[in-house]
C-alpha cells in the first residue's frame, strides 16, 4: 500500500500550535502568530514539495480563507504538489463548482483534489445562508454529487432534486483527469447507505471519522517541511492531515 502525505496550509495564519481554528470557530477568531499572506503560503508549498508531500490541504469555513482562491494563487508557485481543496456543497451550484475544478484541473492537471465537507457547525452554516439539519445537507450533498459526476463525465445534466434543481446543464471542457474526491464525517447520515442513483454521492463514499483538535498529534519535528537552508520553516503547521483526516 502506498502512503501519500498531505500538509496542511493555515490561511487564516500560522502559529506554533497544531490547530488554530475550525469548523464553527468565528471569523476572525483563529488563533495567529503569524500573517498568512501569499508569499509565507508559497514558501510552505514550495517546502512540501520539496520534501515528497503529495498535497496541501487547504481548509474552508468563516475562520479561514477561501480555499479555491487560495489554491488558485499557489498553483504557481508549485510544479507537481497537488492541492487538496475543502468546499461545502450546496453554497454555490454545482454546475459552478463542476467549471471550476474542470478549470483548475486544465491549467494544473492532476493537481486538484477536492474534500466534500457536508457542513461544521449550524450557526456557521446559517451565516452562509444555510439552514439545512445534518440530515438535509447529506440528501442535498447526494443531488449536488451527482450532478458535478455526471458533468465532469462530459454528460448533460438536468436534475429535479429535493435541494438541487439544474436544467440541462454541460461543461464545455470536462476534467481530465477527474479530480478524486475525499469525504469524511462522523455522524449517523454519514455512513454507508445504498446510493439513490448509480452517481458517486456522499452516501456511497465510505465514512471516515473526522479527528478533533485533541486527538491530532504532531510527527516528530524532523518530519516538518523545512527551508532551504535546512532550517524549520517559521511558524509552519506541525501536523500532517492524510486524505482519511481531511474531513
Amino acid at each position: 500500500m502506498t502512503i501519500k502525505l498531505h500538509w496542511f496550509l493555515p490561511t487564516y495564519g500560522d502559529s506554533r500550535f497544531i490547530v488554530g481554528g475550525g469548523h464553527g470557530t468565528p471569523a476572525g477568531a483563529a488563533h495567529s502568530d503569524r500573517d498568512a499572506s501569499i508569499d509565507y503560503l508559497a514558501s510552505i508549498v514550495r517546502a512540501a514539495e520539496t520534501f515528497g508531500f503529495t498535497g496541501a490541504l487547504i481548509p474552508t469555513g468563516a475562520w479561514c480563507e477561501d480555499a479555491f482562491v487560495t489554491a488558485a494563487l499557489l498553483a504557481r508557485e508549485t510544479t507537481s504538489l497537488a492541492f487538496l481543496v475543502a468546499f461545502r456543497p450546496g453554497l454555490v451550484s454545482p454546475t459552478l463548482s463542476a467549471q471550476m475544478a474542470a478549470t483548475f484541473a486544465r491549467h494544473a492537471p492532476g493537481r486538484i483534489l477536492l474534500n466534500v465537507v457536508v457542513g461544521g457547525e449550524s450557526h456557521e452554516q446559517r451565516a452562509f445562508g444555510d439552514f439545512l439539519d445534518k440530515d438535509g445537507r447529506y440528501r442535498r450533498c447526494d443531488e449536488f454529487l451527482e450532478v458535478v459526476r455526471g458533468l465532469w463525465n462530459g454528460d448533460t445534466v438536468s436534475l429535479d432534486g429535493e435541494h438541487i434543481q439544474v436544467d440541462s446543464a454541460a461543461l464545455a471542457l470536462p476534467p481530465n483527469p477527474i479530480p478524486p474526491l475525499y469525504f469524511g464525517g462522523s455522524s449517523a447520515a454519514a455512513g454507508p447507505a445504498p446510493a439513490p442513483t448509480p452517481a458517486p454521492s456522499a452516501s456511497s463514499i465510505p465514512a471516515v471519522a473526522a479527528p478533533t483538535p485533541s486527538a491530532m498529534t504532531a510527527p516528530s519535528p524532523t518530519s516538518a517541511p523545512k527551508a532551504a537552508t535546512g532550517a524549520p520553516l517559521p511558524g509552519a503547521a506541525t501536523s500532517v492531515p492524510t486524505p482519511a483526516q481531511a474531513a
